[in-house]
């Protein structure tokens, strides 16, 4: 289906350029999609959150409902110690009763800012004035939440919740509810359909105060980025580290007492309500997905309905260029109307073509027949010529007009030639200089060279070439110099003469024409020169470069001479 798609010039393909406008055209769409696909999963994450926020407040509200009821008692206590922590004996008293009634605190105390504790449940009264968590809330002078592992007084781990008693912005001392550790075990824990994999109470120092599981596994799940004092300004956030060991977690923080009590629930990041959140997130590459299954989509279409059928046109097309033959079986299938109307414009034009180009070679054929005529019967005009002129040489008187004659003879023969190599050469433009030169130079022998004389010829041509243009001056320069070595060649009896005629290619479209003879030590007739000015003048035809070279037993003649591989143009007007 991807033919011819992702070839070379793909950039600049029907496909490409549709596919490309029509990502343009879905791109605004498309930004839209994404934008309120990620304000969705944005808003499904924060749910997500507030979920694990709610759940973290149902699984802490045991927790919370434990210390905010003694903070509230210790609120209220405060306003009645105000009034009795003078009589130290009455404020026990009234303490002691408050702890029993209760059953929930193991000991209720009121210690003075100095330190001392004589107002308190258990009626045994302390100076607590270098106690740890004496110190510290006298330093931050406001509530807090504490826990102590070994308590001087309950005999077991409890969670203090102090209360600061002020009186005209003065502080008078804290008032002290002390929940034992088992209380918190004990209480039953709300029934939720996912739990936390830990729950944690801190304080605002960051020390742990309650777990829901055992105390080391719950250090182990605390975040590894930050001390818990640092979390207690994220309250009401999620968010995500890692635990001790490296493990991803998420962490929900909730205050439970605003700026004095924490809670913080850890959890894996496969838990429900985070998945929800996480497949929303994914739900941004919905829109990617669209985009390429509608590219995908458009692609398929285009190249079935289209492409697909261009493709076969072209081909049957270059079909026609190559072999001129029609198609045997039209575009088949769904087919649009326009490709349809394109092929029948282009069997229209080819056939129309097929009939000029029959009308131009049966006018070509008509002219070849006509030319192939013209030399015929020029070859043959001449060949009467020279028939006739043959009459008159047997009837010239003197020697001298019978040579005369005899030139002119060979010259019209020459011609003669020429026009019968036209005539019987298929191609009418062109000539085969070999095959022409070896006919002109046999005529010549036979007629010049008299039988006997073992005068030794040698020919050599290669297969050049020419315009018939170029060949009338060759021939007619070929007779002059043949003619020229059999007049001058030497007889001797002792030393037998040669003539050397070769034409061979010099270049890409340069060629060479050699005549070479030997010559004799005696008396040579003079001539008139003629000769040598008509192959001067037939060198020039064919613009070549005329040279003689005369040496003590040999005279050379050479023209070297173009030969254009591309036959000359001819226009008819």
């Amino acid at each position: 289906m991807t033919s011819g798609f992702l070839g070379a010039d793909v950039f600049r393909g029907l496909t490409f350029r549709v596919l490309l406008f029509l990502s343009l055209a879905l791109l605004p769409i498309g930004l839209i999609s994404v934008v309120q696909t990620r304000e969705i999963a944005d808003q499904n994450m924060v749910n997500a959150e507030l979920s694990l926020l709610a759940i973290t407040e149902q699984a802490s509200s045991t927790e919370s409902s434990l210390i905010q009821e003694a903070f509230g008692a210790a609120d209220a206590l405060a306003a009645v110690v105000n009034l009795i922590k003078a009589d130290s004996f009455s404020c026990s008293s009234f303490l002691r009763e408050y702890q029993e009634s209760s059953n929930l605190y193991t000991i209720v105390s009121f210690v003075a800012a100095d330190g001392k504790m004589e107002c308190v449940s258990s009626s045994a009264s302390a100076d607590l004035s270098e106690n740890v968590i004496f110190k510290r809330l006298l330093h931050n002078k406001k509530r807090a939440a504490n826990l102590s592992l070994t308590p001087p007084f309950s005999k077991e781990p409890v969670l203090i919740v102090s209360v600061p008693l002020n009186v005209e912005d003065q502080l008078l001392g804290f008032v002290n509810m002390s929940i034992p550790e088992r209380v918190f075990r004990q209480v039953l824990e709300p029934d939720l359909e996912i739990r936390p994999s830990a729950m944690v109470t801190f304080n605002a120092d960051g020390d742990i105060l309650t777990t829901e599981n055992d105390r080391a596994f719950a250090e182990k799940e605390l975040p590894s980025f930050q001390e818990l004092k640092w979390y207690t300004g994220q309250s009401g956030r999620v968010i995500r580290d890692t635990n001790g060991a490296g493990d991803d977690r998420v962490y929900a923080i909730l205050p439970i007492v605003p700026g004095v009590v924490y809670a913080m629930s850890v959890w894996p990041p496969d838990s429900l309500f985070l998945k929800a959140g996480a497949a929303s997130r994914l739900n941004l590459l919905l829109p990617v997905v669209m985009w390429i299954a509608s590219l995908v989509v458009a692609f398929w279409a285009l190249n079935r309905l289209a492409i697909k059928h261009i493709r076969k046109l072209g081909r049957q097309m270059r079909h026609f260029a190559l072999n001129r033959t029609l198609p045997r079986t039209a575009l088949s299938g769904v087919v649009p109307t326009e490709i349809v109307d394109m092929e029948e414009a282009f069997l229209g034009m080819a056939e129309s073509i097929l009939r000029d180009e029959a009308k131009l070679e049966d006018n070509l054929r008509q002219k070849n027949i006509l030319l192939k005529e013209v030399h015929h019967r020029v070859k043959n005009n001449l060949q009467l010529i020279s028939s006739i002129m043959n009459m008159q040489i047997r009837q010239a008187k003197t020697p001298d007009a019978k040579r005369v004659l005899q030139r002119l003879q060979d010259r019209i023969l020459s011609l003669a030639t020429v026009h019968k190599s036209l005539y019987q050469n298929d191609n009418l433009t062109r000539v085969d200089g070999g095959v022409l030169m070896h006919e002109i130079v046999n005529q010549l022998l036979s007629v010049g060279l008299p039988s006997g004389s073992g005068i030794k010829v040698r020919q050599n041509y290669e297969a050049i070439q020419l315009d018939p243009d170029d060949a009338a001056p060759l021939t007619l320069l070929v007779s002059e110099a043949v003619t020229n070595a059999l007049k001058y060649v030497s007889v001797d009896q002792v030393e037998k003469g040669s003539i050397e005629v070769s034409l061979k290619y010099t270049g890409p479209e340069m060629a060479l024409l050699t005549v070479k003879n030997s010559t004799g030590h005696g008396e040579v007739e003079e001539g008139t020169g003629l000769g040598s000015r008509l192959i001067n003048a037939f060198s020039r035809q064919l613009n070549g470069q005329f040279q003689v070279l005369e040496e003590a037993d040999s005279y050379t003649l050479t023209v070297e001479f173009p030969v254009p591989q591309k036959s000359k143009i001819v226009y008819d007007y």
